[in-house]
């Protein structure tokens, strides 16, 4: 076999991991680690000499800029092509445009008061700006935190995607790169990093989420600690940009909700009400040839600008479209967060990513897993509300309808496009068969024959006022203690249920006593090495064979030979009648091959 082929000046094998670039004069590939060249700064090449061919050629050429307004800066500037997003043109534009105030559809509130009761009562559809955090539960590294500091906690060679904004693409770099290109006074290029997730470093010990996104978030209540799939990770981003890095205008993946903080510096947030007529816009924009050209922003009735400055906290709801520009240097921390208040625009949002073929990079990993978990889950909560004779809030109603329409989809697409997410303990046809009964059982009998109460919920996800559900704190607190110690009980049931079972003296003795009868009858088998163990750590207890005949103290049985078979007796019994063993339930005559294999197969069932 023909060894593989070698290249760069490290003589390795290919790594497409590894970005490589080709030397135009002697054609031979480099790793641009090894020869100083990093991903982006090879668009801007244009022939490339190694080092080993400079020597003789001299160094590489560069590409000549013939405009500052497209994405590929060599095109001849004949005033006949329109501005793209996040060249230097567009955002000097950009910045001299005219929007609607923040201050109409901002919520400005305290961080003692975000709260999941809170979004649970009065909806959580606007995004909320705090900057007297205390009570938020927010936990952060102080403002002195420098980019450097960064690197310290998370490393330096962790390999990152950053964004080249004049041109709108990724490209990978290594983490200390990029803070070294963040700290020189001179930057050829915009780059921006907002991808950084960093929950399995060192620096995750710095940083605790808000509360409210802690508790309402579907990953850390339903995701179950032995999932076959792996847990997402995405509620601790760090985001460095340098002063006019901007991110166009989307949906955050799965339509998730976003909490962000400005730790130092500015960013400004573009924001575009999630409406069907503006969610509609949004995708024909995005699937339109010419997006970068047309600023979304234009299309909508209104677009709503909102200041972020240092110290203040934003949250972003479900759905809600938007592009952010950084207009000084920044560094931010975010993330991103499931939950049941808007269960129907999620779905919508991932659907949209699928129509939109978003590649899996880009979307909410394992975001139809995660849905089966929680429908799983929230049926447990409907039944116990119907037990309570509570009925259920609205949103979680809407919710779980919008959830068992989306569970049905995706198992029919399975039959086409064959890529399940769904968890291996979970009968998805009975869940959705029971998701639906529960819903139905709501709509055609309500509890006190009304409809379903229309609040938002309390604390503790119960309804209050009238409708049967108690109203006083007291009773509410006993409510939800009740239902926690039956749902602990239910859990304890079904970790019972599977777990494995551990076989009594009567499972061994029968056992033995139908191997002894195989041994017997059709002649000695081969012996299986964990089973004998088994019993032989059962059967030692008693010290002699004559004493293993006799009564014993769990079963009080005998065995006894009786016309060439071995039977046993329950010496309890009046006249010690025999008990039948499962062998003794087929015929006396010598088991055939096919016998003994069925019975074989039914002992793996057990």
């Amino acid at each position: 076999m023909a060894a593989a082929p070698l290249y760069c000046v490290c003589r390795q094998p290919y790594d497409v991991s590894r970005f490589m670039i080709e030397c135009d004069i002697c054609k031979d590939w480099f790793h641009g680690s090894c020869v100083q060249v990093e991903e982006h700064h090879a668009v801007d090449i244009d022939v490339y000499h190694c080092p080993n061919c400079d020597v003789v050629q001299g160094p590489s050429l560069m590409k000549k800029r013939n405009n500052w307004h497209r994405h590929d800066y060599t095109e001849p500037d004949d005033g006949s092509k329109p501005v793209q997003a996040g060249t230097p043109v567009f955002i000097k534009e950009l910045q001299n445009r005219t929007f609607a105030s923040g201050e109409e559809i901002l919520m400005r509130m305290k961080g003692e008061q975000v709260t999941p009761k809170y979004l649970e009562r009065h909806g959580f559809n606007y995004p909320i700006v705090i900057t007297e955090m205390e009570g938020l539960g927010l936990k952060l590294p102080p403002p002195t935190f420098s980019v450097k500091d960064v690197e310290q906690y998370v490393g330096g060679n962790k390999v990152i995607d950053v964004i080249d904004v004049a041109r709108q693409a990724d490209s990978k770099m290594k983490l200390s790169e990029f803070i070294k290109y963040f700290t020189k006074p001179h930057r050829p290029k915009v780059l921006n990093l907002i991808s950084l997730e960093f929950s399995d470093t060192k620096m995750s010990e710095l940083v605790e989420v808000p509360d409210v996104a802690q508790k309402m978030s579907w990953v850390e209540n339903y995701w179950p600690d032995d999932s076959f799939f792996p847990k997402p990770f995405v509620q601790k981003y760090c985001l460095m940009g340098v002063k006019d890095s901007y991110t166009d205008f989307h949906i955050d993946f799965g339509g998730t909700s976003v909490w962000y903080h400005v730790l130092w510096g500015e960013k400004i947030f573009y924001l575009i009400k999630p409406t069907p007529a503006n969610l509609a816009l949004y995708e024909a924009w995005s699937s339109s040839p010419n997006q970068s050209e047309v600023f979304f922003g234009d299309k909508v009735d209104k677009c709503y600008k909102c200041v972020v400055p240092q110290g203040t906290t934003l949250l972003v709801p479900t759905g809600w479209i938007h592009a952010v520009l950084t207009s000084q240097d920044c560094m931010a921390f975010g993330g991103n967060f499931l939950h049941n208040l808007n269960i129907g625009m999620q779905l919508r949002c991932y659907e949209m990513e699928r129509r939109l073929k978003t590649p899996d990079l880009f979307k909410f990993p394992y975001f139809e897993a995660i849905c089966w978990y929680v429908a799983k889950n929230l049926l447990e909560t409907l039944k116990e509300l119907r037990e309570d004779n509570c009925p259920p809030p609205t949103y979680l109603v809407q919710g779980v309808k919008a959830l068992i329409s989306a569970l049905r989809t995706w198992l029919k697409r399975e039959v086409t496009e064959p890529s399940s997410e769904v968890p291996d303990h979970i009968r998805p046809n009975h869940l959705i068969k029971e998701l639906t009964k529960e819903i139905r059982y709501l709509e055609e009998e309500p509890v006190g024959g009304s409809k379903p109460v229309k609040s938002q919920g309390s604390g503790c996800g119960l309804p209050s006022g009238s409708n049967g559900c108690p109203a006083t704190r007291s009773t509410l607190e006993r409510l939800c203690q009740a239902r926690r110690a039956r749902r602990a009980a239910r859990r304890l049931r079904e970790q019972q249920r599977h777990a494995p079972k551990v076989p009594s003296n009567l499972d061994i003795l029968e056992r033995h006593t139908r191997e002894v009868l195989r041994r017997l009858e059709v002649g000695p088998l081969e012996e299986d090495a964990a089973f004998c163990a088994k019993v032989h750590g059962k059967l030692n207890k008693v010290s002699t064979a004559s004493a293993a005949a006799e009564s014993l103290d769990d079963n009080h049985l005998r065995l006894m030979l009786v016309n060439g078979r071995i039977i046993s007796r329950d010496m309890r019994r009046p006249g010690g009648s025999p008990v039948k063993t499962e062998g003794e339930r087929s015929p006396v005559a010598r088991p055939t091959k096919e016998l003994r294999g069925r019975e074989v197969g039914e002992d793996t069932r057990q």
